[in-house]
C-alpha cells in the first residue's frame, strides 16, 4: 500500500450551504467552462422521481472505461441533483470515458439512512446492464463521488453484514474510486464535513449522532469495512486529507491531492486551474486496467 500526498494551490474557499431553490443555478459553480452534452439515455433503477442515471457514451467503438458519478449536496434535498455533475460527465465523455451520472434521494425526500443507501445499491445494478448493452470494459469501472457522494463511492465496493443500512450485501465490483473533496469516514470526519456544509449534515442523514445511533456509524466505519478496490484517489480542496488511520484502514493504494485555497467546486470544474492541474492523475485512474 502507498500513501501519497500531492499539493497544489489556487483560489478561494467556499462551502455548500443550501440556497433558496428559486435562486439556485442548475449547475451551481461547475458550468463555467463546459456545456453538458445531451445524455445518450436516461436509465431508471427505481420507480421514485430521483431513481435514474444519465448515460453518456464516447464516440468510437470501445471498449470504454466507465465512471459512475455520485453528486454531493450534503445529503439534503433541495441543494443539488445530478445536473451539476453533468459538465464533468460530458468532459469525461469527450476524453473517451463512458459515464453514469446518478441521482438519488436525500434527507427530506425519502433519503438518509436507509433510503439513500437503497438507491445507491439499486443504482449499482446499472453497471452490469450498461456493460452488457454497450462496449464497456467491465474491468475498468471507477466510482466517482463528489462531496457527500464520497459515501456511495466508498460504501458500494465494500461488503456489509446485517448491521449495514441495507442489511447483508456483497461488494460492488469496481476497480477504483475517485473522491472529490469528500469524507472517507463520516464518523471520524463528521465535524469537518459539517463545517463544509455550514450546517449539521451528518446526524440528520444518519438518523442521529454517534452517541444516539452508534451501531450505524460502526457499520460504516473504515476500520470495519474491507475495500475491494485497487486504488483510491482523493482530490481535496476545502476538506483536509482523510486521517492517516482512515487511509491505512482502506487497505488499498491511496493517493491524496491537496489543493490549498481552492473552492469546493474548482475540483470538479473542467477548465479551472485546479481541475486542469489534477486532470492527468484523474484520467490515469479512469483509464487504468
Amino acid at each position: 500500500m502507498r500513501l501519497v500526498v500531492l499539493a497544489a494551490a489556487v483560489f478561494v474557499v467556499s462551502g455548500c450551504a443550501p440556497a433558496d431553490a428559486s435562486q439556485a443555478l442548475r449547475y451551481f459553480g461547475a458550468d463555467t467552462h463546459v456545456t453538458p452534452s445531451t445524455p445518450d439515455a436516461t436509465l431508471r433503477y427505481a420507480d421514485h422521481a430521483r431513481g435514474f442515471a444519465e448515460l453518456r457514451l464516447p464516440e468510437g467503438e470501445g471498449p470504454f472505461p466507465l465512471s459512475v458519478i455520485y453528486h454531493g449536496g450534503c445529503w439534503k434535498a433541495g441543494i443539488a441533483t445530478q445536473d451539476y455533475m453533468a459538465p464533468l460527465a460530458a468532459h469525461w465523455q469527450a476524453q473517451g470515458i463512458a459515464t453514469l451520472n446518478v441521482d438519488y434521494r436525500e434527507v427530506g425526500d425519502g433519503g438518509g439512512w436507509p433510503g439513500s443507501f437503497e438507491d445507491w445499491q439499486a443504482s449499482s445494478a446499472l453497471i452490469d446492464q450498461v456493460a452488457q448493452a454497450h462496449p464497456i470494459d467491465r474491468a475498468r469501472v471507477t466510482l466517482a463521488g463528489y462531496s457527500a457522494g464520497a459515501l456511495p463511492a466508498l460504501w458500494l465496493p465494500t461488503a456489509q453484514n446485517q448491521d449495514g443500512p441495507t442489511g447483508e450485501r456483497d461488494a460492488v465490483k469496481a476497480r477504483a474510486a475517485i473522491i472529490f473533496d469528500g469524507p472517507a469516514d463520516v464518523g471520524l470526519e463528521r465535524a469537518a464535513f459539517n463545517r463544509l456544509c455550514r450546517f449539521s449534515a451528518v446526524s440528520p442523514f444518519m438518523g442521529g449522532s454517534p452517541e444516539e445511533v452508534p451501531a450505524r456509524y460502526e457499520a460504516l466505519s473504515s476500520s470495519n469495512t474491507e475495500q475491494q478496490l485497487a486504488e483510491v484517489l482523493f482530490v481535496q480542496a476545502v476538506l483536509p486529507p482523510p486521517p492517516e488511520v482512515v487511509q491505512i484502514a482502506l487497505g488499498v493504494d491511496v493517493v491524496v491531492a491537496t489543493n490549498p485555497g481552492a473552492s469546493h467546486f474548482d475540483v470538479i470544474t473542467p477548465g479551472s486551474a485546479v481541475y486542469d492541474r489534477n486532470e492527468n492523475a484523474i484520467l490515469e485512474v479512469l483509464r487504468s486496467r
